[in-house]
């Protein structure tokens, strides 16, 4: 995929709302979904095709071809624009995001390095402190980790995944200074 395309080709619902106001498009009215898009992970307003219906979790194409179940994307969403239904499935969603990008989310575990002399980019994942991180570069360096299973097992770090999902819903609703995985 290359890093200039802008659009998103698949979203995650996170709430479905069948008569629905728009957040991005004042007056507009429909059924809405409000989604995250599985690849720059960015809060979406969906238009979604009259009778339809949606589950939290599910995956809806969004690109230019090929829409099933939706007319149109509105715009971008704040976490704060979000339905409590919605930041409520965030966690899980998010969760199911990184499973089914296992490779790209364990890259990050071989790959980040240290912000500041004081603070290695591991450490801003939750659960992680300097004597998981000390234990992860120690490990990394010997052979890259090639997937979660591989990092819980060498490193006895429990549900890795669930970690970095917690990191990216920090990430979303502005908790952190710094971005890890959330394109701004």
């Amino acid at each position: 995929m290359s890093a200039d395309k802008k659009y998103e080709e698949f979203a995650r619902v996170l709430d479905f709302l069948p008569r629905g106001r728009s957040e991005v498009i004042k007056g507009r009215e429909g059924p809405m979904v409000e989604a995250i898009g599985e690849e720059r992970l960015t809060l979406l307003e969906l238009l979604a095709i009259e009778s339809q219906s949606f589950e939290p979790g599910e995956r809806v194409k969004i690109g230019k071809e090929g829409r099933e179940k939706i007319v149109s994307v509105l715009g971008k969403l704040t976490y704060e624009e979000l339905s409590p239904e919605a930041r409520g499935s965030l966690p899980a969603v998010v969760e199911a995001v990184v499973m089914s990008s296992e490779a790209r989310y364990v890259a990050y575990f071989n790959e980040l390095q240290p912000l500041t002399p004081r603070l290695h980019g591991l450490e801003l994942i939750p659960g992680i402190g300097k004597t998981f991180m000390r234990e992860i570069l120690e490990t990394r360096e010997k052979k890259p980790f090639t997937s979660f299973a591989d990092i819980q097992e060498r490193v006895g770090l429990r549900d890795p995944a669930k970690m970095v999902a917690k990191r990216i819903v920090e990430e979303l609703a502005g908790d952190s200074h710094i971005a890890l995985f959330v394109k701004r």
